[in-house]
């Protein structure tokens, strides 16, 4: 009787669950989701969208000089070599309103994301270290929300002084709060779930699990928010330069636009009109461009 040796059964191996994440990036959900589904959303992409190519290509095919003034002060709408008229100084109101979007868009671009990166890292800390770090991060943050935000900027870029770097910086500050507020909502959720508990576990860096397990989860709304913040900034911006804090002249802003053409509101309404109209289109469509892409982006939804 010969002896048979039965092999073992082979053991089972155990691997920790992964994000629900993996695989299926921001990009990839992107793909498999239809943006811009309502027409407000479509008329918002497509302002958005213009405007940006506006600041970024516009005063490459505007000949005029925006700075240059002539005799022909505040011709109308319609004019001959001026589309939309001159100003009070006789200068092109088309190549100011082109050359005007530069400024006041890089400023809005530039303070969200300063905004985006402080929010978001702080909140990435509080909500998974948790305790004692938590606390203290957060009473700073609400510290910080409980003041209002437009007179914090205007404390920040007052005490900064006027001009561009101060107005980003200002701006970018004012609006970390509420970012790093969403940030850690959205972090403490998801520290809960297995994939960070096993990871956790596993012995995984901290900063790898901030950076590859709980940022890729917490991505989609929070660039939802980060685009609704744009209008904001964009607002604070505007506003600044009305006041005469922001982007400073002979540099044509949108914002500025509109002080200086207040005094001929009668006489030539286009002067504030237009600048005004043109910033109210980017606040607007900014925020339904928001909204499309947390609805885009939002990876618990249905497939």
């Amino acid at each position: 009787m010969s002896d048979t040796t039965t092999a073992p059964p082979p053991v089972a191996t155990v691997r920790p669950p992964s994000s629900p994440f993996t695989g299926r990036t921001v990009l990839a959900v992107w793909r498999r989701r239809r943006l811009a589904r309502s027409w407000p959303a479509v008329l918002s992409w497509l302002v958005l969208i213009v405007l940006v190519l506006v600041a970024v290509v516009g005063p490459l095919l505007v000949q005029a000089d925006p700075l240059r003034q002539t005799s022909s002060a505040l011709l109308p709408m319609g004019s001959s070599g001026h589309l939309f008229g001159t100003d009070d100084l006789g200068r092109d109101e088309l190549a100011r309103l082109v050359h005007g979007a530069r400024p006041l868009l890089l400023v809005a671009f530039a303070a969200t994301a300063l905004a985006a990166v402080a929010g978001t890292g702080i909140g990435l800390v509080a909500g998974y270290a948790g305790g004692v770090v938590e606390q203290v991060l957060m009473r700073i943050v609400d510290l910080a929300l409980a003041f209002p935000s437009i007179l914090l900027v205007i404390l920040l870029v007052a005490a900064a002084g006027p001009g561009t770097v101060s107005l980003v910086f200002g701006i970018g500050v004012s609006l970390a709060p509420g970012l790093a507020r969403l940030a850690r909502a959205l972090t403490a959720r998801e520290a809960a779930h297995d994939y960070v508990v096993a990871a956790k576990l596993g012995g995984t860096r901290t900063s790898r699990i901030l950076a590859r397990e709980l940022l890729p989860n917490i991505a989609g709304p929070m660039l939802a928010q980060v685009v609704m913040t744009l209008s904001i900034a964009a607002g604070f911006a505007a506003g600044l330069s009305y006041l005469g804090l922001g982007i400073q002249p002979p540099q044509p802003d949108w914002g500025y636009m509109v002080q200086a053409g207040q005094e001929f509101l009668y006489t030539a309404p286009r002067l504030v009109v237009l600048p005004a109209t043109f910033t109210l289109l980017f606040v607007v469509a900014c925020n339904f461009v928001g909204d499309d892409l947390r609805d885009a982006l939002d990876v618990k939804g249905p497939a």
